[in-house]
C-alpha cells in the first residue's frame, strides 16, 4: 500500500511552501478560512516571504556551489533577482545578508541550516514576538466516528494573552498500519485573542491505479492526531522559536 498526504499552504487564508520548513501537500488535509478575521501584525510581506523561501534559498546554495564564494550581500542576491525575475525577492535577500553579515549567511547557506520563518524574520519581512503565547481552547474531531467519505473537522481553535510570533500549526496524523503523515500551516503573528482554526480531514474512497500499483487509501480503523502550534518552525533550534503549546485528538473510520 503507497500513502500519500501532503499540505495546503494558505496564508490568512495562509501560505505553507514545501521546504525544511514545511511538509508536502494533500488535498486531504486543508484549512477553512477563520471564522474570526484575523488582525495582521506588521505588513502582510511575511507569508510572500515565506512561499518563495525555498526557491530563493535553493538559488543561493547554488550560486555559493557555482560562484564560490562572492564579494557583498548584492553580487550574491543579484543572482537572485536575475533568476527568479523578482526585484524584491532579491532585495529581502540582501536584507536578510544584511542581518546575518555575508560570511555568516553563506556559512547557514552551505550548512542547510536556513528555515523559512527564520530567514524572513531575519529580512525583516515577518514580525517577531519572543514574549509570545497560544494555547489551544477546544481541541478535539467531529464526528469521532464515521465511513470513509465522512469529513472529519479538526477543532484546533486557540487563545493568546500576548499575541504570537511568527510561527505554525504542525499536525501529524497517524494511521491504523502505524504509518504516519505530517502537515505545517503558517500561522502569522497574531495580537492577543481568540483565533478559530478548522481543519477539515477527507476521508475518500480508496483511488487505486492497478497498472502502477499505487494506492491512496483509508483504512479502517483509530487515526491518533497530534498538532503543535509553534513560535517560528516546530521543532526548530533557531531563535524565536518554541513550542507554545500541544493537543491530542483522534477519530475513527469504520467501514
Amino acid at each position: 500500500m503507497y500513502m500519500t498526504l501532503t499540505f495546503i499552504v494558505l496564508v490568512g487564508i495562509s501560505v505553507l511552501s514545501s521546504s525544511p520548513l514545511l511538509n508536502t501537500r494533500s488535498h486531504n488535509i486543508y484549512r477553512i478560512a477563520p471564522i474570526l478575521q484575523r488582525t495582521k501584525v506588521g505588513l502582510d510581506l511575511c507569508p510572500t516571504c515565506i512561499n518563495e523561501a525555498v526557491e530563493v534559498l535553493n538559488i543561493l546554495l547554488n550560486a555559493v556551489l557555482d560562484e564560490g564564494i562572492l564579494a557583498t550581500c548584492n553580487s550574491l542576491c543579484g543572482i537572485v533577482a536575475n533568476k527568479t525575475g523578482s526585484k524584491l525577492l532579491g532585495e529581502i535577500c540582501a536584507l536578510a545578508c544584511d542581518a546575518f553579515g555575508l560570511d555568516e549567511f553563506i556559512k547557514e547557506i552551505i550548512k542547510l541550516d536556513l528555515d523559512p520563518i527564520w530567514y524572513c524574520e531575519m529580512a525583516k519581512m515577518c514580525p517577531i514576538n519572543d514574549h509570545g503565547d497560544a494555547k489551544f481552547t477546544n481541541f478535539h474531531v467531529s464526528p469521532t466516528t464515521g465511513p470513509r467519505k465522512t469529513k472529519f473537522i479538526l477543532d484546533c481553535s486557540f487563545v493568546t494573552k500576548n499575541g504570537t510570533g511568527t510561527g505554525m500549526l504542525t499536525l501529524t496524523l497517524i494511521y491504523p498500519n502505524k504509518q504516519s503523515a505530517a502537515t505545517d500551516f503558517l500561522l502569522e503573528a497574531q495580537k492577543p485573542g481568540s483565533y478559530i482554526e478548522r481543519i477539515p480531514i477527507d476521508v475518500i474512497e480508496p483511488n487505486c491505479d492497478p497498472s502502477r500499483g499505487l494506492c491512496d487509501d483509508w483504512p479502517v480503523g483509530t487515526y491518533n492526531v497530534t498538532a503543535e502550534i509553534c513560535n517560528g518552525e516546530c521543532g526548530s533550534h533557531h531563535p524565536h522559536s518554541a513550542t507554545y503549546d500541544m493537543g491530542k485528538a483522534s477519530f475513527t473510520v469504520t467501514k
